[in-house]
């Protein structure tokens, strides 16, 4: 945002605040300056009159000039083409030095005495205002032939760049900038005041209506004029060129002008184009969607308030009759209808996008202002109103709560100044709160703490005393810190067992996802700015992170890369849960004397080890899940605590060849399921335990799970736990096997004898005889 100081002194006095404190000021409240430039004039540039204006004799793009300069005549040649049409020009006499430190000096053009020049905005160090030579009118000041141009303080202005944060959409106009100085300066604003001239009593119900279709989301204001001709004036013209500015006609300049100046978006429409002579304006503004208005008239769609406007129907310097609109739009609303419905924008969306000045009336006034000066205008009296019946938002502010915020006492009233002066509006409550009712172009201010920022800004970061931080212990043992310990307990027993902690985007390529069969996020909730192209989506397992982080580091020719990974994945709907994610590829060791350099690859039992020595005992069952990375004949659901939590499985071999990668091992859990809700305590007991071996023989086809499920239904409290130790296969056995299952037999009560030995397994083999078909091997 470019502010000039003469800018901001129409709406606040600055004749007594130096640029210094201006500069400091700015960037104690927020609005940091990116550059502070002040324009100087050599004093030898004046004010000069052209008494006469004639042809150079001997060259047709020259003219020669006599001039007055306030106490002499001077005779200058002059090559701008515009400098038959001046009256009142800068002349840089004999002696002035201009930028670049060129001297003016008496000189001869073509056989004709020169003793000066007149001046371009661009050879005095000004912004460039147009083609040739200023020409000067009164919009400066009162012109004093011969004055210094310098003396002119609207000339000799102070260009102030601001940088402004993306929330502060309210000082994008001279008037919003000067409202935070009136502030932070305690200088009250000067009241902009304009009684519009008596020129036509027509009422603009006469050639206008206004209908409404839908549920309005903007504030609309129509004023409807004619008008004959439209002027400039110089002044406007370097503003704007020093704020950098762009506008094309005069009109279009206006409008530029009262808009910086405003904050008010301001369009104007040549009704001309929109109906005939004798035709009545219909203007409708529709409601398409929501945030989404359609401003037509006669069917003509004008434009999408604040996103864009129809260059067909815009109002020019030579429109006779003109339909011109202010309107104000929730920013935050107006940005989500834009990007969901993909609308295409013009420049000054950019303001409403941020948030733009909702004072209709004053926009409307001041660039009426304007146009009665410098335009033969005929306003219709009333205008088209369309208003939205908006709940402004109240924040309830304590001032001891903003004063422990801040860590310095601040006073209610000094708080409630503050806050009046930025356009706050205030309601008492009692002597400790005040109900401030947030203006609509603070559309960022949501809570006290943001009310306590404004009252910082203004107080002065610099004015807070210094004191020593105060660190009040608090009792943090919550649910959030228990998740952390135990996720953290997992993470040192996976590195303990050998994994190295792999930490990947929560992003991945839905096409891959959907290639392995995995479940995805719905198409609509994707990403709208992906980092890269093949991380479009949110991930639903680590598995895919995981196995390309083994592809990587196989080409790095590491032969052992077991990984482990906790974080997030998500549901079709972005539902969020956390998983413990392994992979293990290549060789289960390193190479070394004892493996004769040839370490043996990741097996099924090796990698199941691993597992338990992180994540402690589980059970295996027949695996459910249903994936392209599954490995149909080596894979199981992991059971914890009578819940599955997960699975794991050798990577399927097609996959594993696609990768590139050795023999990989993968497993996925349920941290839900994993973490504990209490510490089961059981008893131990201080007698000797019995480990007893039973081998039967069983039908090959009768899976170890399957005996398992026997065994678990046995209520034998002496039986504390058990699992398989041999299985073997032979010619011998012909359709059946050999099965070996170790027993540990303990009591809490006493030694066991021979007798309670043998009792708990003739009912082990009982059962197995009975439900299994089993023979004593």
């Amino acid at each position: 945002m470019i502010v000039t100081r003469s800018w901001l002194n129409e709406f606040i006095d600055l004749s007594q605040v130096s640029n210094d404190r201006l500069y400091e000021t700015f960037n104690a409240i927020g609005l940091e300056v990116d550059s502070i430039d002040q324009i100087e004039i050599d004093p030898n540039v004046l004010i000069g009159k052209i008494i006469s204006c004639e042809k150079h004799p001997d060259a047709d793009k020259l003219n020669v000039c006599q001039i007055d300069v306030g106490d002499r005549i001077e005779q200058i040649v002059c090559g701008a083409a515009n400098v038959v049409n001046a009256e009142y020009v800068a002349v840089a006499t004999i002696g002035a030095v201009l930028p670049g430190n060129f001297e003016i000096k008496n000189a001869e053009l073509r056989g004709v005495k020169s003793a000066g020049m007149v001046c371009a905005s661009s050879e005095l160090g000004l912004p460039e205002t147009g083609k040739g030579i200023m020409i000067l009118d009164e919009s400066i000041g009162e012109l004093e032939v011969g004055k210094p141009l310098g003396e002119y303080a609207v000339v000799a202005d102070t260009v102030i760049e601001l940088e402004l944060t993306a929330n502060r959409g309210d000082c994008l106009s001279i008037y919003g900038v000067a409202r935070d100085l009136s502030a932070a300066l305690n200088i009250e604003m000067k009241a902009f005041e304009y009684k519009q001239a008596e020129k036509m009593k027509l009422g603009i119900a006469r050639d206008a209506e206004l209908h409404t279709e839908g549920e309005m989301d903007a504030d609309l204001r129509f004023k409807l004029a004619t008008m004959d001709t439209i002027g400039s004036t110089f002044l406007m013209q370097l503003r704007l060129a020093m704020v950098k500015v762009e506008a094309e006609g005069n009109l279009a300049k206006m409008l530029a002008y009262a808009i910086h100046t405003t904050g008010v978006i301001l369009r104007a429409y040549d009704c001309t184009s929109l109906c005939k002579e004798n035709e009545k304006i219909i203007v409708i503004p529709k409601a398409k969607a929501k945030g989404i208005i359609e401003v037509t008239v006669n069917d003509k769609i004008l434009s999408v308030v604040g996103v864009d406007q129809a260059e067909a129907y815009a109002a020019v310097d030579t429109t006779k009759k003109l339909l011109i609109e202010a309107s104000y739009i929730d920013p935050d609303l107006l940005v989500e209808a834009v990007a969901t419905n993909g609308l295409k924008t013009d420049d000054l969306y950019y303001k409403t996008s941020r948030g733009a000045n909702p004072d209709l009336v004053f926009g409307l006034q001041f660039l009426a202002s304007l146009l009665d000066i410098y335009s033969d205008i005929n306003c219709y009296e009333g205008s088209l109103d369309v208003q939205v019946d908006r709940q402004k938002k109240k924040i309830i502010v304590s001032a001891s709560e903003v004063s422990s915020i801040i860590g310095m006492n601040v006073e209610l009233n000094r708080i409630v100044t503050i806050l009046q002066k930025l356009g706050f509006g205030i309601t008492s409550m009692d002597h400790e709160h005040v109900a401030v009712t947030v203006p609509l172009f603070r559309h960022d201010m949501k809570n006290i703490q943001d009310i306590t920022e404004e009252v910082v800004r203004i107080v002065g970061i610099n004015n807070i005393e210094a004191k020593p931080f105060v660190f009040a212990e608090k009792r943090r043992l919550n649910h959030t810190f228990e998740r952390y310990k135990i996720k953290k307990s997992f993470k040192n027993r996976a590195v303990g067992n050998g994994f190295y902690e792999n930490v990947s985007y929560v992003f991945t390529e839905r096409a891959v996802l959907e290639k392995y069969g995995f479940s995805t996020v719905e198409k609509a909730l994707d990403l709208a700015n992906p980092i890269a192209e093949e991380l479009d989506t949110l991930r639903s397992t680590i598995l895919i992170n995981l196995l390309n982080a083994v592809k990587r580091n196989v080409s790095y020719s590491k032969k052992s890369i077991p990984l482990f990974e906790i974080g997030a994945v998500f549901g079709p709907n972005r539902e969020q849960s956390e998983v413990l994610s392994f992979v293990f590829s290549g060789q289960i060791e390193g190479e070394h004397v004892a493996n004769a350099g040839k370490p043996k690859l990741v097996d099924f039992t090796a990698f199941t080890k691993k597992i338990g020595g992180v994540i402690g005992t589980f059970e295996l069952l027949p695996c459910s899940q249903d994936n392209a990375l599954i490995h149909p004949y080596q894979s199981a659901d992991i059971l914890v605590n009578g819940k599955v939590c997960g699975y794991m499985s050798k990577l399927h071999p097609t996959v594993q060849e696609a990768y590139g990668i050795p023999v990989t091992f993968m497993a996925e859990l349920s941290m839900d399921v994993l973490l504990p809700e209490h510490i089961n305590a059981t008893d131990i007991s201080k007698f000797q335990g019995v480990y007893k071996d039973l081998s039967i023989v069983i039908d090959k086809s009768l899976s170890y799970f399957e005996v398992a499920k026997i065994l678990n239904g046995l209520d034998l409290p002496l039986l504390k736990e058990y699992y398989p130790v041999d299985i073997y296969e032979d010619e011998k056995l012909g359709d059946k096997k050999s099965l070996t299952v170790r027993f540990l037999i303990q009591s809490m009560e006493k030694t066991l004898e021979d007798s309670d030995i043998e009792s708990l397994m003739q009912k082990i083999m009982s059962a197995v005889e009975a439900q299994c078909n089993a023979e004593l091997r």
